[in-house]
């Protein structure tokens, strides 16, 4: 890597593998001094034990110039209300504390001191670009983390994690072994930093997988402001000498909208080539927000954890937004945040009713989970465990253990199911195999 610049990547930090530090170090971070500071809780709870109301924490970053995940701390507290409208669980009703991370690491471990000054049983669907950050802050305090938004290797590799889909890397070999059967040549645009490194391996876990040629790699800054040069690299790649219509597969995080502006003049001429992506660089608001139908993802190719918004798993999903946060437009329900909130607070509502009238706490909570317990999401996962060490510990993903990806095409503007899924599968398809041959460094 002589030479490369370890800068933040406008990527998510999904496949790096952290050096875990052994002693905790974060005793110069700030405690959040109130719940002012990017903190709320549902008024009129209180802590405590017995038949106290049992506390957790959804966090997640918001108003801020880069990723924004309002919908995922709203929807855990439309979830707390439900829940506690219907008599909560075992008789005990929840209390959810929030906190705004602010795409920032120091605000992220505060995030996760306060869970631990606040004794939560448990932090549950919640997005932080940052688990370097918040994960030895809840792991000295023996506090699960379930259900986190896949953004990192250390969602994949923490003794307190319990991952409820299989983050990016899961997405990408479902991608390109989605684009093997349909695309000729593949070009991969990614950052030019050593996270970026790290996406090729997956995407080309799939290709391969599909019997096609590995990806071209495209390098792109990820200080850009425009990306003519490699949007138009990337669409010659993507047509040379090759009968077959290309594709180009954008995977800048956060800085995919500024490429698509240059990507959507180059494509001018040529029409025939698709894209394809994964959720996290393209959502349903994102599709929304570039034109609808007329947006330059339509017939795009995207990958994402589970089942499209129109599908009726969704409905009770739906009745409780429409019960208890109507008119709330932070949370939609197409968006992967709120749905994987919503699965991971289904998860920590099956630990509650397992524990049943015993004491709950982090530890028994975390116990309850790492005990053999398995969690049944209506359908929109395969059923959920958490052994010591899941199939994908080879490959530096112990905790991977829901490696399943849908396939969906953009058509009038939205997120459909694709008619024939990945590998010629309808519905879902497991790349657990397919990443255990990912050549990752």
């Amino acid at each position: 890597m002589t030479g490369r610049r370890r800068t933040r990547s406008t990527f998510p930090r999904p496949f790096s593998r952290p050096v875990r530090a052994g002693a905790l170090s974060l005793g110069a971070v700030a405690l959040c001094a109130s719940l002012t500071a990017g903190c709320g809780v549902i008024p009129g709870t209180t802590g405590g034990s017995g038949d106290d109301p049992i506390k957790v924490m959804t966090w997640a970053p918001e108003n801020t110039s880069a990723t924004n995940k309002p919908g995922m701390p709203a929807m855990a507290r439309a979830y707390g209300k439900w829940i506690n409208d219907h008599g909560g669980i075992n008789g005990r009703k929840l209390e959810i504390l929030t906190c705004n991370d602010h795409n920032d690491s120091v605000a992220a471990a505060q995030c996760a001191r306060q869970a631990a000054d606040e004794n939560v049983v448990a932090v549950v669907g919640s997005y932080s670009q940052f688990s370097d950050s918040y994960l030895s802050p809840l792991e000295g305090a023996g506090i699960p983390y379930i259900g986190g938004y896949g953004v990192t290797s250390g969602e994949f590799t923490g003794q307190m994690s319990y991952p409820v889909n299989g983050g990016q890397p899961a997405l990408l070999a479902g991608l390109g072994k989605a684009l093997a059967a349909t695309c000729g040549n593949v070009s991969l645009v990614r950052p030019d930093n050593i996270t970026g490194d790290q996406l090729p391996p997956l995407l080309n876990s799939g290709l391969k997988a599909g019997g096609h040629a590995n990806a071209d790699d495209v390098l792109a800054p990820d200080t850009a402001t425009e990306y003519s040069s490699q949007s138009g690299q990337a669409l010659r790649d993507a047509t040379r000498n090759n009968a077959r219509k290309g594709c180009v597969v954008p995977a800048l995080g956060d800085l995919t909208d500024t490429f698509m502006d240059s990507f959507r003049r180059a494509r001018e001429q040529y029409p025939e080539v698709r894209l394809g992506t994964v959720l996290g660089n393209v959502d349903q608001t994102v599709i929304n927000a570039t034109g609808g139908a007329s947006s330059p993802y339509e017939g795009s190719y995207i990958t994402g954890w589970y089942p499209p918004a129109s599908d009726a798993r969704w409905d009770q999903m739906k009745k409780v937004i429409n019960e208890e946060a109507f008119g709330d437009n932070r949370i939609d329900p197409a968006d992967a945040g709120v749905q994987t909130t919503w699965i991971a607070y289904t998860v920590l509502k099956a630990v509650l009713e397992k524990i049943g009238s015993g004491d709950v706490t982090a530890d028994s909570v975390r116990r309850t989970l790492s005990g053999g317990l398995h969690v049944s999401t209506g359908g929109l996962t395969p059923p959920l465990s958490w052994p010591y060490e899941g199939k994908l510990a080879s490959v530096g993903f112990p905790r991977l253990v829901n490696a399943s990806v849908t396939l969906q095409v953009v058509q009038n503007g939205q997120l459909v199911a694709a008619r024939k899924g990945i590998g010629g599968t309808n519905g879902t398809a497991d790349m657990t195999q397919t990443l255990e041959n990912a050549d990752v460094q």
